[in-house]
């Protein structure tokens, strides 16, 4: 036995002839044994929480230091049409996984060289967020606008609201008869109130 009355276990000690530990005792050491746990458990519960909340506040201010500055520079004229398009570095290939060169001789035996035809590159589609006439619909989507409130006002400028559940959809087609009445409403219109 040592201090604390429990028996000692080692290679040397004949299991048979050392007495069991008393349930009583047995069942107080599970009880500390769970009851820490818990407690160490509920602590890094709780420290991990407050960091989570921590970490939801800074991605919330964040998230509107985004949308004020996107709101920012909405209203600067001149920048509407401005796209960045960003191109990922290209990887360096393997030296043995480079093709092999072609031959400068031609097939036919001509001596002059084929030139390969390459392809032209497809005409990048423009999506409804990236549309003029949705773009707006789409910042105040970012600002925390509900969607069904704005479909309200898409129907309104005389525009499809199905689009605003769409955002990387092709842009629909721009109706020039549609647009060409929308401006002759709008002159007729202030020509009246300057009449009054």
């Amino acid at each position: 036995m040592d201090a604390d009355g429990l028996p000692l276990v080692g290679p040397g000690v004949d299991l048979t002839k050392v007495g069991a530990i008393h349930s009583k005792r047995m069942l107080a050491f599970l009880n500390h044994f769970i009851i820490h746990t818990t407690r160490f458990l509920n602590k890094f519960s709780c420290v991990c929480e407050t960091k989570l909340s921590d970490i939801t506040t800074r991605i919330q201010r964040l998230e509107t230091t985004v949308n004020i500055l996107e709101a920012k520079l909405a209203s600067i004229p001149g920048l509407e049409n401005v796209t960045l398009e960003t191109t990922p570095p290209p990887a360096a290939p393997e030296p043995s996984n480079l093709p092999a060169l072609p031959s400068s001789e031609p097939a036919d035996g001509s001596g002059i060289p084929a030139i390969e035809a390459t392809p032209e590159p497809a005409p990048a589609v423009m999506t409804v967020s990236q549309d003029p006439r949705y773009i707006k619909y789409f910042k105040m989507i970012n600002m925390g606008v509900p969607v069904d409130a704005l479909k309200q006002r898409v129907l309104l400028d005389c525009l499809d609201p199905a689009y605003l559940d769409t955002p990387n959809a092709p842009a629909p087609p721009v109706n020039q008869e549609s647009d060409s009445d929308d401006f002759s409403s709008q002159d007729n219109s202030s020509d009246d109130d300057f009449s009054d």
